[in-house]
């Protein structure tokens, strides 16, 4: 099980990957899909922020309480690394909401936004508590502890970033000229 440290630092990481991976789509093509059925880079930053912002909001929900003793069987769980995987497609639960879809500097600067949220939310409301005693289901993985589900943040996030990039490799290539 990983300590909060290295749940905080896996966010950091999938977060300075994933605006790496951004860095190739050029503002333009923000909301261009790649092909039919595919999301667009916009989506896919929409699709992040409404994840991590209601699993934030769950967890507040979840700690107002104490917590509720877990059934033996639904302590086992998928491995968190299938979220990370591509391998396994899967069609998000929650309806993307495309008023959220901007421009691409104002959806990275919520994405940025919404990460900090997470950070502030792990060091200030966490505190005191013992994160594995609280859970809640996951609609593919089963019953998560509030650790994995902090770092199921991250993996969602690195998961996405591999589907930017791939996005980045079907969108249309651009030519500029130079001037002399």
């Amino acid at each position: 099980m990983p300590s909060l440290q290295s749940i905080t630092e896996n966010l950091a990481r999938a977060e300075k990957q994933f605006l790496a991976a951004a860095d190739a789509i050029p503002a333009d093509q923000w909301k261009s899909c790649p092909c039919e059925g595919r999301w667009s880079a916009g989506e896919l930053a929409c699709h992040l922020i409404q994840v991590e912002t209601l699993i934030i909001q769950n967890a507040g929900k979840l700690l107002q309480n104490p917590p509720k003793p877990r059934p033996f069987s639904k302590r086992f769980h998928l491995p968190m690394a299938l979220v990370e995987s591509r391998l396994i497609p899967r069609k998000t639960p929650i309806p993307l909401d495309p008023a959220l879809v901007c421009e691409k500097d104002k959806m990275l600067a919520h994405l940025r936004e919404v990460r900090q949220q997470t950070r502030v939310f792990l060091e200030e409301k966490t505190r005191g508590k013992n994160l594995r005693k609280y859970h809640m289901p996951h609609p593919f993985l089963g019953t998560l502890n509030l650790r994995e589900w902090f770092q199921m943040i991250a993996s969602h996030q690195i998961r996405h970033t591999k589907q930017l990039k791939e996005i980045a490799a079907h969108l249309p290539k651009t030519v500029t000229t130079l001037h002399k």
